[in-house]
């Protein structure tokens, strides 16, 4: 049996401990400005290609990566050395289509860890749990293979979502609740059979709306909340998009979400209860559209970096688009957010860090961190962040 880490100041799971890319415990000032006298490497290590975030839980660091479009390997390292400690690997390379390809077939979806085990999702619809010890296998499940389910096209894109006993995930063509200890479905539901539209590209979250416990999920063509506890679909709603391509993890805000998708634009909904339960009505939507970028909240005020490679702040309640930023950036952002300052990695291997003002857009400073891609999101953790390049990682410590 697998003996927990200590839990240090972690970031276990997409985008973070509460998945919105905030900085909580242990969070320390961030410095006045990006400089590199202040923000310096410890260690580095090579890796081959992959979009998945670095993982950190007590003193190990986790990757995920694509060999020679052959094989899937998961590493575990050490946080203050970068000493690799073991490896995982298995067959699990596959071709995506399309507009995707161009940016490569990689791994996607970024690993969850809950101390004993990392679960891991691999693009051919797998999803593996490893000893955080070790890197054995404690189980894995194969969904096409176990159930018949569509292989997607896109490969298994969805970042699991950790419970205390279960995992919550987009995949096997379903959202399914599956047991930590064995791999097993609970239950599914938001089910779709078709190989294109089965699959999902946003990560679920979970959030309270009208004192309702729920899975907050988008799949490719809808935006739904749902029951943990046995599956049952609060309230649902679709949402427009150029061939599904609803990316974004969605964003709960009170009783009230926001999402916005390539091809359709930006939407405000309002979840309210009924005589069945609860049911949700569109309040707002503007012609800026999202692409890859999952948006960060501070004072109620969205920040979301566009299709259009701008950075808007955008007032929901007031039903407005208070800025946008007259330069185009890259194709994706990654961001955390610490107090009124945001840390932005640009897909292009450039840190933004900004301080949020919906007056207008204020640039701190900027610093060129690597030379190749960064698709995978930012990870930080006290004073130290760890950046995942398409050819390696890296960790840093502010000073």
């Amino acid at each position: 049996m697998a003996t927990p880490l200590v839990a240090s100041i972690n970031w276990d799971e997409w985008r973070g401990p509460t998945r919105d890319g905030m900085v909580h415990k242990g969070a320390q000032v961030w410095p006045e400005k990006l400089s590199k006298e202040n923000f310096k490497k410890a260690w580095s290590v090579e890796l081959a290609e992959g979009y998945a975030s670095p993982i950190v839980f007590g003193e190990r660091v986790f990757t995920v990566e694509t060999k020679d479009k052959k094989e899937e390997i998961v590493r575990a390292f050490d946080r203050k050395s970068g000493k690799q400690l073991w490896e995982s690997s298995w067959e699990g390379s596959m071709k995506v289509p399309f507009y995707a390809a161009r940016n490569g077939s990689w791994v996607r979806s970024t690993p969850a860890c809950d101390g004993k085990y990392l679960y891991v999702g691999g693009m051919k619809d797998v999803l593996v749990a490893l000893d955080v010890t070790t890197g054995k296998v404690k189980w894995r499940a194969d969904f096409p293979q176990d159930e018949g389910t569509q292989k997607p096209q896109f490969g298994f894109v969805c970042s699991p979502l950790l419970g205390k006993d279960h995992l919550y995930a987009q995949v096997g063509s379903a959202l399914r609740k599956i047991r930590k200890s064995d791999g097993k479905t609970v239950w599914k539901t938001l089910e779709d059979g078709r190989a294109m539209f089965g699959e999902a590209f946003s990560s679920p979250t979970r959030t309270t709306i009208g004192g309702k416990d729920q899975i907050l999920a988008q799949t490719r063509t809808l935006l739904a909340g749902v029951s943990p506890k046995n599956g049952k679909i609060l309230w649902s709603t679709p949402v427009k998009a150029f061939r599904g391509m609803n990316i974004l993890t969605p964003t709960p805000i009170g009783d009230r979400v926001f999402t916005a998708s390539y091809g359709g634009g930006t939407f405000w909904y309002e979840v309210k209860a009924n005589e069945k339960g609860q049911s949700v009505t569109e309040l707002w939507n503007d012609k800026v559209e999202g692409n890859m970028s999952s948006p960060v909240v501070i004072d109620g005020k969205v920040y979301l970096h566009g299709r259009d490679k701008r950075f808007h702040c955008i007032d929901p309640e007031a039903k407005k688009i208070l800025w946008s930023t007259d330069k185009k950036y890259g194709d994706y952002w990654s961001m955390a957010v610490n107090g009124s300052r945001i840390l932005a990695l640009d897909n292009r291997g450039i840190l933004l860090l900004i301080e949020a003002d919906p007056g207008g857009f204020k640039l701190v400073s900027e610093l060129e961190v690597t030379g190749s891609p960064t698709w995978a999101h930012i990870t930080i953790c006290g004073d130290e962040v760890f950046v995942r390049d398409l050819k390696g990682l890296t960790s840093y410590r502010w000073k």
